[in-house]
């Protein structure tokens, strides 16, 4: 079975570039289920949302179907990985408390997963899911600068499945009985070069590259030197969340 593989070329990058989800977030799923024993962390990437969940379960599986991101996630010793889909999992039937999918339910939205989550969920178990999309700056400029990038030279390269993510997976159906979340963010202060590091992570830089042979984050950086105030080194950039929490 094929999946869209965008980061297996860049696994070592958004190991090391992707930006962290705030503690607070895992606080409050963990706080939602009835037993902490095990937790899956699905489409785990190199493991953003595994460690911070090992700080609350007895055992955290990362399951992704990229070898190479598998490989580059950090093991801690509440924490295993595994390469697989998403859609067929090496976990038993109602092992899990919790199942997350951060930043990646919109490559595989789909009945087949949807089953798969029911048979490894213990009932009364939690699933979460969540996203973000456009990035906000404290400077006016900068913002402008780099929403201009990602709607114009990054536009066509796009997948299409990255309407679900601006959308905040508003558009996704779930099977399961929805609950109300908080609001939960990731805010950063990045330098400028910190910034561009993980932009070269995204799916359209590695299309616009594997298909033009040209660095489009080249330009970015051009412009984002230009629209940087004067005396800032840092860029305060903040990303929403989109949460879509379930009770199993």
């Amino acid at each position: 079975m094929k999946f869209p593989d965008y980061f297996s070329n860049v696994a070592s990058d958004y190991a090391a570039y992707r930006p962290q989800y705030p503690a607070t977030l895992f606080e409050w799923l963990a706080s939602l289920c009835p037993r902490h024993e095990l937790a899956w962390d699905c489409a785990c990437g190199s493991g953003q949302a595994s460690r911070p969940l090992a700080g609350h379960f007895d055992l955290v599986v990362g399951t992704d179907a990229s070898p190479e991101q598998v490989a580059a996630a950090e093991i801690d010793e509440n924490t295993r990985f595994a390469v697989a889909m998403s859609e067929q999992v090496p976990l038993a039937k109602r092992s899990a408390d919790l199942v997350t999918v951060a930043q990646a339910l919109h490559w595989f939205a789909c009945d087949a997963f949807y089953a798969e989550v029911d048979r490894v969920i213990r009932p009364g178990g939690v699933f979460a899911a969540w996203t973000y999309g456009m990035p906000h700056f404290a400077s006016d400029d900068v913002e402008r600068v780099v929403h201009e990038f990602i709607d114009g030279p990054l536009g066509p390269y796009w997948p299409a499945e990255v309407r679900m993510v601006l959308d905040g997976y508003s558009s996704i159906g779930l099977p399961f009985l929805e609950l109300e979340s908080p609001e939960f963010a990731i805010d950063l202060k990045w330098s400028p070069a910190r910034y561009l590091d993980f932009v070269r992570t995204w799916s359209a830089v590695g299309r616009y590259i594997e298909e033009g042979g040209e660095d489009p984050v080249a330009q970015l950086e051009s412009e984002l030197q230009r629209a940087t105030p004067r005396g800032n080194e840092n860029l305060a950039v903040s990303y929403r969340l989109d949460l879509r929490v379930c009770r199993v």
